[in-house]
């Protein structure tokens, strides 16, 4: 009896680790992004017909071995803070198993939109709960699959999500749930009835992959032959200042010497715009404004705009902002971060929180207030052309992105230094989500991280081009990269018009589910 309860066990736990190693290998680097759409199967063979409390534990523990093959490259910043964010992010895995335990697995149209709706609604609440990590989405896996992703201008991100739950959910069906009886009749006839049987469990998912892909060559081809109304050609350059040395009072001024050199390089294009990473000045602009004049007087020599991030302070205030110098050394106009890191760049409830200081590395800056729209000279294209800043992680916000476009921004920067985390899957998990930004807004997106990933994305959330060597590196080479991007007549999208109305219906579905479920209980008793 011991030894079937431990057989037993040994198959739950394998099930779980093989169904959390089948989303990992989903994300980059490895990019096997077809896994997701199977990788929810074997945790849902694990939890069936179990308890709930049991059925929390084994989708807890999927969800502790998945986030810890994830956000690894966390530890290069902090140990014990990547333990507490496993530990938290894992519960979003054991909430999901356990509520679904509480359902049948039949093969029916309710549990096909009930469960990828339940996920939905626990990623969304993922993504604000506590300031918000919406990392590794599980629609961001299939960013490179660009037919299936043209949906995120109706639906964002989640419609994506929700799309692979669904199949997961209908294979699981599918290879689980026993065949009704069938009358006695000969076996030919008897397997042809399970064959039809079994298509018909897959109808309803198939019907809707159908109408996504449709939707999405579509869009490809619509976006292929639109009219563009300007042309700008922007370089993006990579500096590639490793973090232990970004902030060394001693490099200072080789530092911007690299940043001045490869922009000198980079001009030969005829650029009418440059833009450098997040916080490339290092130090606080007003604290040595030497290295803040330095710039400006290198940018009236080149005569081209420059686009950078730095430090700044006011009124005793840090900020983490971007700032536009104009071809004559000006200051046109600054945009400070809206959404800072927590535990990162500000401390939560400072005064309860203390100890978390020796934690994880905390600064100490302010978030900005405004929605900055920047706006390049008249005479360096030819019109006004309008942009948003996000810095740092804040392309994982679709809220942010959405507001940039609903203000008139032609297009979407993103600056960002991701040269705490070394030389991991990091940068190009981060690459995930400025590949959804573009497509949610039909915006070109342009990024410049210090040691990678920089490059340029589409409105179809094909990448362009990327910063790389000759040896197709992207991440801790320096270099820069130039392209024209073209800006389309300003149309809205449904998701920047409208924004999580996908998720509302989510919301309601699930409601409604609920609601139904309690009263066929109590018809029942």
């Amino acid at each position: 009896m011991l030894r079937k309860i431990i057989l037993v066990v040994r198959k739950e736990i394998s099930l779980c680790i093989l169904s959390a190693f089948l989303l990992i290998l989903s994300f980059p680097r490895f990019n096997f992004e077809f896994l997701a759409w199977v990788g929810f199967v074997p945790l849902f063979l694990a939890i069936r017909d179990k308890p709930k409390i049991k059925a929390f534990l084994l989708s807890y523990l999927t969800g502790i071995i998945f986030w810890l093959g994830i956000i690894y490259w966390l530890v290069h910043v902090t140990l014990p803070g990547m333990i507490l964010l496993v530990l938290y992010l894992a519960l979003y895995f054991g909430i999901f198993g356990f509520i679904i335990s509480t359902i049948d697995y039949k093969p029916s149209t309710m549990n096909l939109l009930f469960i990828p709706s339940l996920w939905v609604l626990l990623e969304y609440l993922r993504s604000h709960l506590l300031s918000g990590f919406p990392w590794a989405l599980l629609g961001y896996c299939q960013y490179l699959n660009l037919p299936v992703i043209q949906i995120a201008d109706i639906t964002g991100v989640w419609g994506v999500s929700f799309l692979i739950m669904m199949i997961n959910v209908a294979i699981y069906s599918v290879v689980s749930c026993p065949l009704p009886a069938l009358p006695r009749r000969q076996a030919g006839d008897r397997q042809e009835l399970s064959v039809v049987s079994r298509i018909k469990r897959f109808l309803f998912p198939i019907l809707c992959v159908f109408i996504v892909l449709s939707y999405g060559y579509y869009k490809l081809h619509q976006t292929s032959n639109t009219k563009y109304q300007t042309l700008i050609r922007i370089s993006v350059i990579q500096g590639n200042i490793p973090q232990e040395l970004k902030w060394d009072a001693r490099l200072k001024d080789s530092i911007i010497d690299r940043y001045l050199t490869l922009t000198r390089q980079a001009i030969k294009d005829s650029p009418d715009l440059v833009v450098w990473p997040e916080a490339t000045i290092p130090a606080v602009l007003e604290e040595e404004p030497v290295f803040y004049e330095r710039v400006k007087g290198f940018v009236k020599e080149i005569k081209t705009p420059i686009l950078l991030g730095a430090a700044t302070r006011r009124n005793n205030l840090y900020y983490n902002s971007a700032l536009l110098i104009s071809s004559e050394g000006k200051l046109l106009d600054t945009y400070d971060k809206l959404h800072l890191v927590p535990f990162g760049e500000y401390i939560p409830l400072r005064k309860t929180l203390t100890f978390l200081e020796t934690v994880v590395p905390i600064g100490d800056f302010t978030p900005g207030r405004e929605y900055t729209i920047f706006k390049i000279p008249a005479w360096s294209v030819g019109r006004p052309n309008n942009f948003g800043v996000l810095i740092c992680f804040e392309d994982l916000f679709p809220g942010l992105s959405r507001g940039f476009s609903r203000r008139g921004a032609d297009f979407i920067i993103n600056i960002t230094n991701d040269a705490w985390f070394q030389k991991t899957s990091s940068p190009y998990q981060h690459l995930q989500a400025s590949v959804f930004r573009a497509v949610e807004n039909r915006l070109f997106l342009v990024r410049a991280a210090n040691t990678g990933i920089s490059g340029f994305i589409a409105p179809t959330g094909g990448i362009i081009s990327l910063v790389q060597d000759e040896l197709g590196r992207n991440i801790f080479i320096s270099g820069y990269d130039t392209q024209e991007i073209v800006i389309p007549k300003k149309e809205l999208s449904f998701y920047t018009r409208y924004g999580d109305i996908f998720v509302i219906a989510c919301f309601l579905f699930v409601l409604y589910a609920m609601v139904l479920r309690s009263r066929y209980r109590n018809i029942r008793s």
